[in-house]
């Protein structure tokens, strides 16, 4: 063992919760190893596709509010850190029944925290934005505020940072195995070496399961889609927002044109399991690729069911009861995990780098994380 190989910290996983993991931990002064199999950005995980949505009333509980609130403030400190493009505030809205239980958590999330949400009638949506077609028994949460993060300027800026601060990047270097019962130690093992850490953070998406088997992890790799279609330019980003839509069994996301490359649209919920490793850019394999995604607009957006300009497929990793898992190994706390984002995480990607830095560095964090503990699955 040398001087070189041992880190105060090392990270598995430098996609978008391992990447400002390490930008935060070297600010700190830490030395610290982020290693991945890939050299994010890249196709391979769940990062790539440009953009994500950040909403702020959280559909999916309010004990996310504060934590995305924070994410917000840290990707716009992101921007002014580094010159990418990270933000930009279109604003999102929700669509769905009157009584949606997603948008009345939603509602109910914003006020719980005191935050701006317009509740606009199916008339009143279609007049402000033609390019809709509403039900008449749905409503919209329209939050100005929220809006679309450049996914991969992201990572990049936090890469950036990293970089600049000293980390030690090892890319394209799969981990082959983390050995937690080396004394003092955690080990890392791959195939250009080993390497030893005080303290270990596993942020590996859809390989955390094979990266820490021992814990069995209630979490499944699910293939998704997404596709861009030509669209007028009332669906451009200055005229159209971000948005989501709960109908019968289904729901759907996406984002307005923007520069000119169409309306993109995915689909939340559905997917095929699969193994991470046999992961490639294969859209279009099922008929569901393109048709799910054609039927949805063709029902609430028919002027964007344009042509298909191109298509993706990238993997969520859909934990149990959709909600993120955050803890320590329960046999030895060196190691910190992170997974089970539920195709809901990336926005979270910058307050979950600081978190995950606060764990390693202090033992805890100023976060309420509680719920989302692996015990949760064993109680």
């Amino acid at each position: 063992m040398s001087e070189e190989t041992v880190f105060d910290v090392a990270i598995v996983g430098a996609g978008t919760m391992g990447m400002a993991a390490g930008a935060f931990l070297t600010q700190q002064g830490k030395k610290t190893l982020v290693i991945d199999a890939f050299d994010p950005p890249h196709a391979n995980g769940s990062h790539h596709g440009d953009t994500r949505l950040i909403r702020h009333a959280y559909g999916e509980g309010r004990h996310y509010v504060r934590l995305v609130l924070r994410a917000q403030q840290l990707w716009e400190d992101l921007e002014k850190q580094t010159g990418y493009k990270v933000f930009d505030k279109t604003g999102v809205i929700g669509l769905g029944p009157e009584d949606s239980p997603f948008l009345l958590e939603s509602i109910a999330a914003a006020n719980s925290y005191g935050l701006p949400l317009e509740i606009l009638s199916s008339g009143a949506i279609q007049d402000r934005w033609p390019g809709f077609t509403v039900p008449e028994h749905f409503i919209g949460c329209f939050e100005a505020q929220a809006g679309v993060l450049y996914s991969e300027n992201a990572i990049r800026a936090y890469k950036k940072l990293a970089l600049e601060n000293g980390i030690h990047y090892v890319p394209n270097t799969p981990v082959q195995h983390i050995d937690i019962q080396d004394g003092d130690r955690v080990k890392i093992l791959t195939a250009q070496g080993v390497f030893y850490a005080e303290k270990v953070i596993v942020t590996a998406g859809a390989w955390a399961k094979k990266l820490l088997p021992e814990l069995q992890l209630p979490i499944q790799p699910t293939r998704k889609a997404v596709g861009w279609f030509e669209a007028p330019e009332m669906y451009n980003a200055d005229q159209f927002p971000g948005f989501f839509v709960e109908g019968p069994e289904m729901m759907f996301y996406g984002f307005p044109s923007i520069d000119g490359a169409g309306v993109k649209v995915g689909r939340s919920d559905g997917g095929q399991p699969m193994d991470p490793d046999e992961q490639t850019q294969n859209f279009g394999q099922y008929e569901l690729d393109e048709g799910d995604l054609r039927r949805f607009l063709d029902l609430y957006m028919p002027e964007a069911s344009g042509e298909l300009k191109q298509g993706k497929t990238c993997l969520y990793t859909v934990s149990d009861d959709h909600n993120f898992i955050i803890d320590r190994h329960p046999e030895n706390e060196r190691v910190i995990f992170a997974c089970g984002f539920t195709g809901h995480g990336f926005k979270f990607g910058s307050v979950m780098g600081e978190v995950l830095s606060q764990l390693a560095i202090d033992g805890h964090t100023e976060f309420d994380i509680a719920p989302f503990s692996l015990n949760r699955f064993k109680l």
